[in-house]
């Protein structure tokens, strides 16, 4: 009779289940959005992973609204996507000045009549042992990675509010989900736009608004050229350039935004890019004591040591620290001129 109770009770647990998820299904089919005629903002917008979701999302029939700091960037982005055909207003803004990113909004919406959808894309990278970062590059990282957001959501959430519909997309990391050794700026911001991201999702739901937030791991963008390295220079920049460029641990920057696109269409809560990025969010999450131990033995046997001296502290971009043949890393480097990453010159 047991054994039978517990059957009964397995098929009730199985059916309820199943019934969960075919509800998260249907739900997930219903809040299927179409990009043509949108309106889209992506901050970030002229290089890098923002010029690939740029080109994307106007493939989807989406107006697009680059926002980005360099005058030259914006510029040459918005001749390549008019030459494909897209409909493009570029606007310089500094996603850490409030009122940069109000007069964004205000031009994007007096262009276009309204902002469907925002992704908060712009960023920085800053690699080197935490012995050469200071409190200015912490704060640096969390005004892009962190208030950034933060301006660009308060400017748009009232029209969206009104309208009672929006996407908003954060870009985050998978450094936002684990820290990463001689990567520490970086890290503490995209976990704070994780949470701030998270928060947003449950607390806007009501409103018609869905938050998605998008945890990358290493993608193929090009941008290993334009990151800043401290400490021994070089030697940061070799083992963060093959890590973003090499296939095996990296995806490509057009793959990586196929599914975010996607999870943008669905209105999925999260995704994480790349096999590798979700087995070690995976792995963390179930053995965070095991996965702190192997983080810590990387820092200590593989990554440069922390005596560089002075210099140390200074700042170079990877265009200053190339210490890897572009052979080697060829993906990257064609990456990086498909991307708008390298200099007008170039």
């Amino acid at each position: 009779m047991t054994n039978s109770n517990e059957r009964i009770a397995g098929l009730w647990l199985a059916g309820g289940i199943g019934a969960l998820l075919l509800a998260n299904a249907v739900a997930r089919a219903r809040r299927a959005y179409d990009f043509s005629g949108r309106t889209v903002v992506i901050t970030g917008g002229s290089r890098g992973l923002g010029l690939v979701m740029a080109r994307q999302f106007a493939a989807e029939g989406a107006f697009l609204v680059l926002a980005a700091r360099k005058d030259d960037e914006p510029d040459r982005a918005e001749r390549a996507l008019r030459e494909q055909g897209a409909t493009v207003l570029t606007v310089p803004c500094d996603v850490t000045d409030e009122l940069s990113v109000r007069r964004m909004i205000a031009e994007a919406t007096d262009c276009f009549g309204k902002v469907d959808v925002l992704v908060n894309n712009a960023g920085v990278i800053q690699a080197g042992p935490m012995e050469s970062m200071t409190r200015e590059d912490y704060e640096q990282a969390l005004a892009v990675h962190f208030w950034g957001p933060y301006h660009t959501v308060h400017a748009v959430l009232p029209q969206m509010r009104a309208r009672g519909e929006g996407r908003i997309v954060n870009i985050s990391s998978i450094g936002g989900k684990i820290a990463f050794p001689h990567l520490l700026p970086y890290t503490v911001s995209k976990f704070a736009l994780v949470g701030f991201s998270q928060g947003l999702r449950a607390e806007l739901r009501h409103n018609g608004i869905v938050v998605t937030t998008v945890c990358p791991g290493l993608m193929r963008t090009g941008s290993h050229l334009n990151a800043q390295f401290k400490g021994r220079h070089e030697e940061e920049y070799r083992w963060f350039a093959l890590s973003d460029t090499l296939p095996g641990s990296s995806m490509s920057a057009e793959r990586a935004v196929g599914q975010i696109i996607r999870a943008c269409r669905y209105g999925d809560a999260e995704t994480i890019l790349s096999l590798p990025a979700h087995a070690a969010a995976l792995f963390n999450g179930l053995f965070p004591e095991v996965m702190a131990d192997m983080l810590a033995c990387v820092n200590q046997s593989v990554l440069p040591p922390a005596d560089a001296g002075a210099e140390g502290t200074v700042a170079q971009t990877g265009f200053e620290s190339r210490s890897v043949s572009p052979v080697i890393t060829a993906l990257g480097e064609r990456s990086a001129a498909r991307n708008n990453e390298l200099p007008a010159a170039a």
